[in-house]
């Protein structure tokens, strides 16, 4: 039986939105077609539309636009900024469309609550880009701990590596540097890394602590001489980690990553250094408006005394996810960029090593199997069985928040 298409919007066409999930539709045309976008970059709307061969009148700047007509697709993307994510998500709910938003749902815990609220009675999909719970390397791991092959788990140790120029581009740089224009970063960053340790365990967090702050990223921590733009003849150019032009211009993360393409859609030499000079991503990483955390551990008490510590911190060379999972019969040790999953016997001393083989884009795979799955679900009618329901997320979302708020307070126990 012939597959139905389905067809799909677009509400913010950044780089997440219009790389991560959409560029899904143009590898799978037959499964899923983009018929509408909103977005208020000029040049960003035309290429999204251009693409994916978009009705002009349906290529617009604001996501009202889209939504003050009647419903005229299966499903809608949300990828708007954090701040921007409840009221298209409310507006589509009413019009009954199947829902995808980039996480986090927001950075404001009464919206969590409204979200709670509207999807009592929602029959559609409603589902967070919790990209993790898609990945072979978590999914695996989540099958060994169910098996019991360590016993009950006890302790985990869970860090996520940013990368030093992951941080310069996004968290000092980009959207996400300022706390009061989107999100702090244990919320922006990590939120589903507390989802997946959720899901992972299938337990409850009691109680939270955290500490951290802000450490290079400041301008008193500029090296003398340095001017405000990298483009400004700065004298540390041989010498400075985070020179904007030799990262965009040679690094290989600027390429795969698309990193270069955030920064000017103009993919010629001349337009990203145009972009540098004029643009936010050519500013001093010590002269910007940034506020987030650079490093920040988190400590959770779980249901049933398991315990977790979590580690973000910016001063690594990868961009990467190492985890431990410490139990009465054994121990799991995964790296997440490299596929790798040891499991350890602690009576017999026995080491059985998975390696799995997943691409090295989209968090390992992870984001075009999360479209997969959800259009799959969609096309069978079977929305309600996705594994990623953003109401569910609102525990991931409320663990961020109380960490932040123990940080901002000396590591002052939060009660969840």
């Amino acid at each position: 039986m012939k597959r139905k298409q389905i067809t799909a919007i677009l509400l913010g066409a950044g780089n997440r939105g219009a790389e991560a999930y959409a560029s899904y539709a143009l590898q799978n045309p037959v499964e899923l077609k983009f018929v509408a976008v909103a977005e208020p970059r000029k040049e960003r709307r035309e290429e999204f539309q251009k693409k994916h061969e978009i009705e002009p009148e349906y290529a617009v700047e604001s996501w009202e636009d889209i939504l003050k007509l009647p419903k005229f697709a299966d499903f809608i993307l949300i990828c708007t900024q954090d701040h921007m994510h409840m009221e298209p998500m409310i507006k589509a709910m009413e019009l009954g469309y199947d829902i995808l938003v980039e996480k986090p749902i927001s950075p404001k815990k009464e919206d969590l609550i409204l979200l709670k609220e509207k999807s009592a009675q929602y029959p559609g999909m409603l589902s967070i880009c919790h990209v993790l719970r898609y990945s072979p390397f978590f999914r695996k791991i989540k099958e060994l701990v169910d098996s019991g092959i360590i016993g009950e788990m006890v302790n985990i140790q869970h860090m996520e590596s940013i990368g030093f120029w992951h941080m310069a581009h996004s968290f000092v740089r980009g959207n996400w540097r300022n706390s009061k224009e989107s999100s702090p970063i244990i919320l922006a960053k990590t939120c589903h890394d507390f989802d997946i340790l959720l899901w992972l365990t299938g337990k409850k967090c009691l109680r939270v602590s955290s500490f951290g702050s802000l450490r290079l990223f400041t301008p008193q921590m500029a090296p003398q001489g340095a001017t405000k733009r990298c483009t400004d003849g700065c004298p540390h150019r041989n010498d400075c980690a985070f020179y904007a032009p030799r990262f965009y211009m040679e690094h290989p993360k600027a390429i795969v990553d698309g990193y270069r393409k955030v920064v000017s859609i103009d993919p010629t030499t001349e337009g990203l250094l145009e972009a540098l000079k004029t643009g936010p991503y050519g500013r001093c990483v010590y002269a910007c408006d940034n506020d987030v955390a650079d490093h920040q551990v988190v400590n959770m008490e779980m249901e049933d005394g398991l315990t977790i510590s979590f580690t973000v911190s910016a001063f690594t060379n990868e961009c990467e996810r190492i985890i431990t999972i410490h139990g009465t019969k054994g121990e799991i040790r995964g790296r997440m960029e490299e596929d790798s999953i040891e499991v350890i016997d602690f009576l017999t001393g026995d080491k059985t090593h998975y390696q799995l083989n997943t691409p090295k884009v989209g968090h390992s795979g992870s984001d075009s199997m999360m479209m997969k799955e959800l259009i799959t679900l969609i096309a069978q009618g079977k929305q309600q069985e996705n594994i990623s329901n953003a109401v569910q997320a609102i525990d991931s979302h409320l663990i961020a928040f109380a960490a932040e708020e123990s940080r901002l307070n000396n590591g002052a126990v939060v009660e969840l």
